[in-house]
């Protein structure tokens, strides 16, 4: 993540554009402390792809084997 005076961001935002642009997040700060964080957009193609990602996994997870152990002595282990 990138660091900013708000003085930079005023005069020159394209270059805050241009981090943005790749995909880096920016933190503006004012005397030193964090005022905002500025971040990229995401687009309908890394949302469909991120969606498509946890999908995958979430099948995987229904494809293993079930537990021989109940959550029930998971937790009452846990809580000993």
């Amino acid at each position: 993540m990138k660091t900013i005076p708000l003085r930079t961001l005023v005069r020159e935002p394209l270059k805050v554009k241009r981090w943005t642009r790749a995909g880096k997040p920016v933190q503006v700060t004012d005397n030193g402390e964090p005022l905002w964080v500025i971040q990229p957009a995401t687009t309908q193609a890394d949302e469909e792809r991120r969606r498509r990602e946890i999908d995958e996994l979430l099948d995987e997870v229904l494809r293993s084997p079930r537990s021989k152990i109940s959550l029930v002595k998971i937790v009452l282990e846990s809580r000993r």
